[in-house]
């Protein structure tokens, strides 16, 4: 009995937490962060105030999870091309590009405005990080430093400034631009 009511309770938390990053995104699309009260959310959230504080600090904690949440969906997107070859730099900027196109719609409302830079700075250490695991020698080489910013921020900005290009042609010339680099190697 304890557990059937274990799982309605988690459901119930599953279902408010839905309702919150719903309304969140439906209200961050509209308008900056900054802008956001929380009396609005919980009103097209359907909640009171006291839940929407058992969840969240304030609207900030809630734009700072669904941001880390977006990373981290991004960063999973990105689990085959984690095994980064120097020798291939065009592939892992290609299916970076592609996990951008695929989160578009949260990329556009999660980080416009002021927070615009913020996921291109943090997926840069994120990959880093996940790259110097698998290859350690490359944490110190600055020229391959250089290369793997230069594909994380190039590809990032060519997809933010680019969005009413095909993906198609987007993809192209970021590959074309890479497979340049290949001297480095």
């Amino acid at each position: 009995m304890d557990n059937k009511m274990d799982n309605r309770t988690d459901k119930r938390i599953e279902k408010t937490e839905k309702a919150i990053k719903n309304a969140f995104i439906e209200l961050r699309a509209k308008k900056p962060l900054e802008k956001i009260t929380v009396k609005e959310l919980c009103g097209l959230a359907c909640i009171n105030k006291s839940t929407f504080y058992s969840h969240y600090e304030d609207i900030y904690a809630l734009s700072e999870k669904l941001e880390s949440e977006t990373i981290a969906s991004v960063m999973n997107s990105l689990s085959h091309a984690q095994g980064y070859s120097p020798k291939h730099p065009e592939v892992f900027t290609r299916e970076l590009c592609l996990s951008f196109i695929s989160h578009s719609s949260l990329i556009n409302i999660l980080f416009a405005g002021k927070e615009q830079n913020c996921l291109a700075d943090t997926l840069e250490l994120e990959i880093k990080k996940a790259i110097y695991e698998k290859c350690p020698s490359y944490k110190n080489n600055v020229e391959k430093n250089i290369l793997l910013s230069y594909c994380i921020q190039g590809a990032y900005h060519a997809y933010v400034n680019n969005q009413d290009a095909s993906a198609e042609t987007l993809l192209h010339v970021i590959e074309t631009i890479v497979k340049t680099l290949q001297p480095l190697h």
